[in-house]
């Protein structure tokens, strides 16, 4: 063995390149040129010498595979360009009526791009100059979590590009349908709960706080979007993901072009049987406009694009037996009845609950406690009862009725005009202000980790909260007396609640929970009214002028600001410190008229001597502007401190105005 530093750094360099070759040519084009005990025994060495000479270990290093330290939690990740989801066809119709949209945004007849609906957890990945900086889940759509470390054990997953590139990859992690088999095996013999399907292993692989634990799962990921990137002679999506590819990245071979919708439907209706043949799983095909400025031209809606949607597979049909009828009250009083079923397997899912809807329904279809019953899961998402098997009863089947009095908190229950759901009309109603609560905390509201289901059921049980004021006047004395609480988790709940307080005021509209208004309609609202205060002082009639918000909405949305509960919550949330404020990506008018990065697009560069990056980046945004990583085109302004490199290259290059420290901090200053 080489004893000079020099000799040792070059060896380095050579068995991380040599292994992250032939790791490639295993794990991404499936073509081996070593054996498995030949590639351990030069990692062997590689490890051996990175113990010895740590300050040689490289970004790259094929031994950043198995895990490193657990981490006490998974920080949070605002994404540059919001992670949208797709919208549904589940039939040719739908299809063709997907490609006239698409005709009449487009004026003309566009080439469409099919690839396999990945069945796993969508991720983003970042690079800067060629090396892996950092992977975060999809989230909410605009926040995501950061699982770095967990993504790094994924061995398709390139540490270091083949090009030294900055760019955002967009992919789906999953688990091959033969690492899932392993994995319920192992599980089943230490006497472990079996994962459903390979989606929820590979969700629960990457949310691991101990990425030793996701190395073990032996995931994989397809490429299939770029984010951002330096590239601008990049046409389309099928150039996008061959760019991918070359870069090192494993892409979907099952990609197919069509110039038509007719062949495309052909396309995805002969995958509703080959699906079986592929080696992981898919639920669908994705179909997409291949022309970028195409999609640029067709836009977006709220939560998706108008250039893309996804062909969803027939869903499987099961029967079996409807033991018991269950009902629960929602956070609206809705009374809802579940059908109880013996458990069986759809569509690679255990089931043994599905929906029911409403009295009317259970009438409709003559359900009987005992029956046996046809389900399906609905878009292969929700089970739900399609069908009674009348012909095969005994008997012994019992009839169903829905309560005259509340199954909660014993209120009578009562039926609204006009309305199929019976409701109980108690506000004091503790089912009513639980499922309150867990609205109030999910993802789309206010997003406070940790607080699910358990831990709020257990807040309520020991009278800890009755609204969601109380959450930000919760001690962690009382939250450690809590089963499975421990200081550890105390602190990161009151750390995230904490946090929280910080969110836009469209984020606590939706976590308010007022009757038909959704996130859309809450940020909508948010930002054409900017504070609480000036929503709360709107009429029906103002609150109807603004754009997709109907007379039934606006109706709602009055009426529940004009309750004097209402009002001394949004009050003891703002003397807690809560947001009552539109913070949200469009900014109001005056700053529209001050600001000159209002609306524009900005990349922060170099090393600035009066801000942190972060802070630079939260600066600009308050000021209007959409802060990326890359220079592109599309970049108005690239802010440039010490050591500015290739970027500032890249924006002489193409014309971009560059400012200096000095003249960021003066626009800061002057706003």
């Amino acid at each position: 063995m080489a004893t000079d530093e020099s000799s040792i750094k070059q060896q380095i360099n050579r068995l991380t390149d040599e292994l992250n070759g032939y790791a490639h040519d295993y794990y991404v084009l499936d073509d081996p040129k070593i054996s498995d005990a030949e590639y351990d025994q030069l990692l062997r060495e590689l490890r051996e010498l990175e113990d010895n000479y740590p300050q040689f270990k490289r970004a790259d290093s094929p031994t950043e595979r198995v895990g490193g330290e657990p981490l006490e939690q998974f920080q949070k990740v605002r994404h540059e360009r919001p992670m949208l989801s797709l919208s549904n066809a589940f039939d040719a119709g739908e299809l063709r009526d997907f490609d006239r949209r698409v005709r009449e945004g487009l004026g003309d007849s566009p080439e469409y791009v099919c690839e396999m609906k990945i069945d796993g957890l969508a991720v983003t990945l970042k690079y800067e100059d060629g090396v892996f900086v950092q992977g975060a889940t999809r989230g909410d759509g605009d926040v995501g979590e950061d699982i770095t470390a967990n993504l790094k054990t994924i061995r398709s997953i390139p540490l270091k590009l083949a090009a030294p590139v900055t760019i955002e990859v967009r992919g789906e992690a999953f688990m091959p349908k033969r690492s899932f088999h392993d994995l319920n095996k192992r599980r089943e013999a230490n006497g472990e709960q079996v994962f459903a399907n390979p989606r929820n292993a590979a969700a629960g692989s990457l949310r691991q706080l101990d990425p030793k634990i996701a190395a073990k799962r032996h995931l994989d990921m397809f490429a299939y979007a770029i984010a951002a990137t330096e590239n601008t002679a990049i046409q389309s999506h099928e150039e996008a993901i061959n760019y991918v590819s070359e870069l090192g990245f494993k892409t979907n071979e099952e990609i197919r072009r069509f110039d038509n919708i007719e062949d495309v439907i052909v396309f995805c209706e002969s995958w509703v049987e080959k699906r079986a043949d592929l080696p992981y799983e898919i639920d669908g095909v994705v179909i997409k406009v291949n022309n970028l400025s195409e999609q640029d031209k067709l836009g977006y809606t709220a939560k998706s694009p108008r250039w893309a949607t996804s062909f969803k597979f027939p869903a499987e049909e099961v029967i079996t037996t409807l033991t018991d009828i269950e009902l629960s009250v929602g956070r609206t009083g809705v009374i809802t009845p579940t059908a109880i079923l013996e458990p069986v397997s759809v569509a690679g899912t255990t089931v043994s609950r599905a929906s029911l809807h409403n009295e009317d329904l259970i009438r409709e279809q003559d359900v009987k406690i005992g029956d046996k019953v046809t389900i399906k899961k609905a878009g292969d998402i929700i089970p739900k009862v399609v069908n009674v098997l009348t012909g095969q009863r005994s008997g012994e089947e019992r009839d169903f009725y829905m309560p005259e009095h509340c199954p909660e908190c014993g209120a009578e229950t009562v039926r609204l005009d006009g309305e199929v759901a019976l409701r109980c009309v108690n506000p004091a109603c503790p089912a009513q202000i639980r499922e309150g609560l867990i609205h109030f905390a999910s993802r789309d509201a206010m997003n406070i980790d940790g607080l699910g289901e358990r831990v709020v059921t257990q807040l309520f049980e020991h009278n800890l909260v009755r609204s969601v004021a109380d959450l930000y006047r919760l001690e962690k004395a009382e939250l450690i007396a809590l089963e499975r609480m421990g200081d550890k988790s105390a602190s990161n709940l009151l750390e995230a609640i904490e946090t929280t307080k910080s969110n836009s005021l469209d984020k606590l509209l939706f976590g308010l929970g007022i009757r038909y208004v959704g996130s859309k309609a809450a940020r909508t609202l948010a930002e054409r009214f900017e504070t609480i205060d000036r929503l709360m002082e709107a009429g029906t009639e103002e609150l109807e002028a603004v754009d997709e918000i109907g007379e039934k909405m606006a109706s709602a949305i009055a009426a529940y600001f004009q309750q004097e509960s209402v009002r001394e919550l949004i009050e003891e949330l703002r003397q807690e410190g809560v947001n009552m404020t539109y913070t949200g990506p469009t900014s109001n008018q005056a700053q529209e008229a001050d600001s000159a990065l209002t609306g524009k697009t900005v990349v922060i560069t170099g090393t600035l001597q009066t801000y942190s990056r972060k802070d630079a980046k939260a600066a600009a945004e308050a000021l209007g502007a959409s802060v990326t990583s890359s220079v592109t085109g599309s970049t108005d302004i690239l802010i440039a401190g010490e050591k500015a490199g290739s970027k500032r290259d890249k924006a002489e290059e193409l014309g971009i105005e560059i400012w200096d420290e000095e003249t960021f901090r003066a626009e800061t200053a002057n706003n």
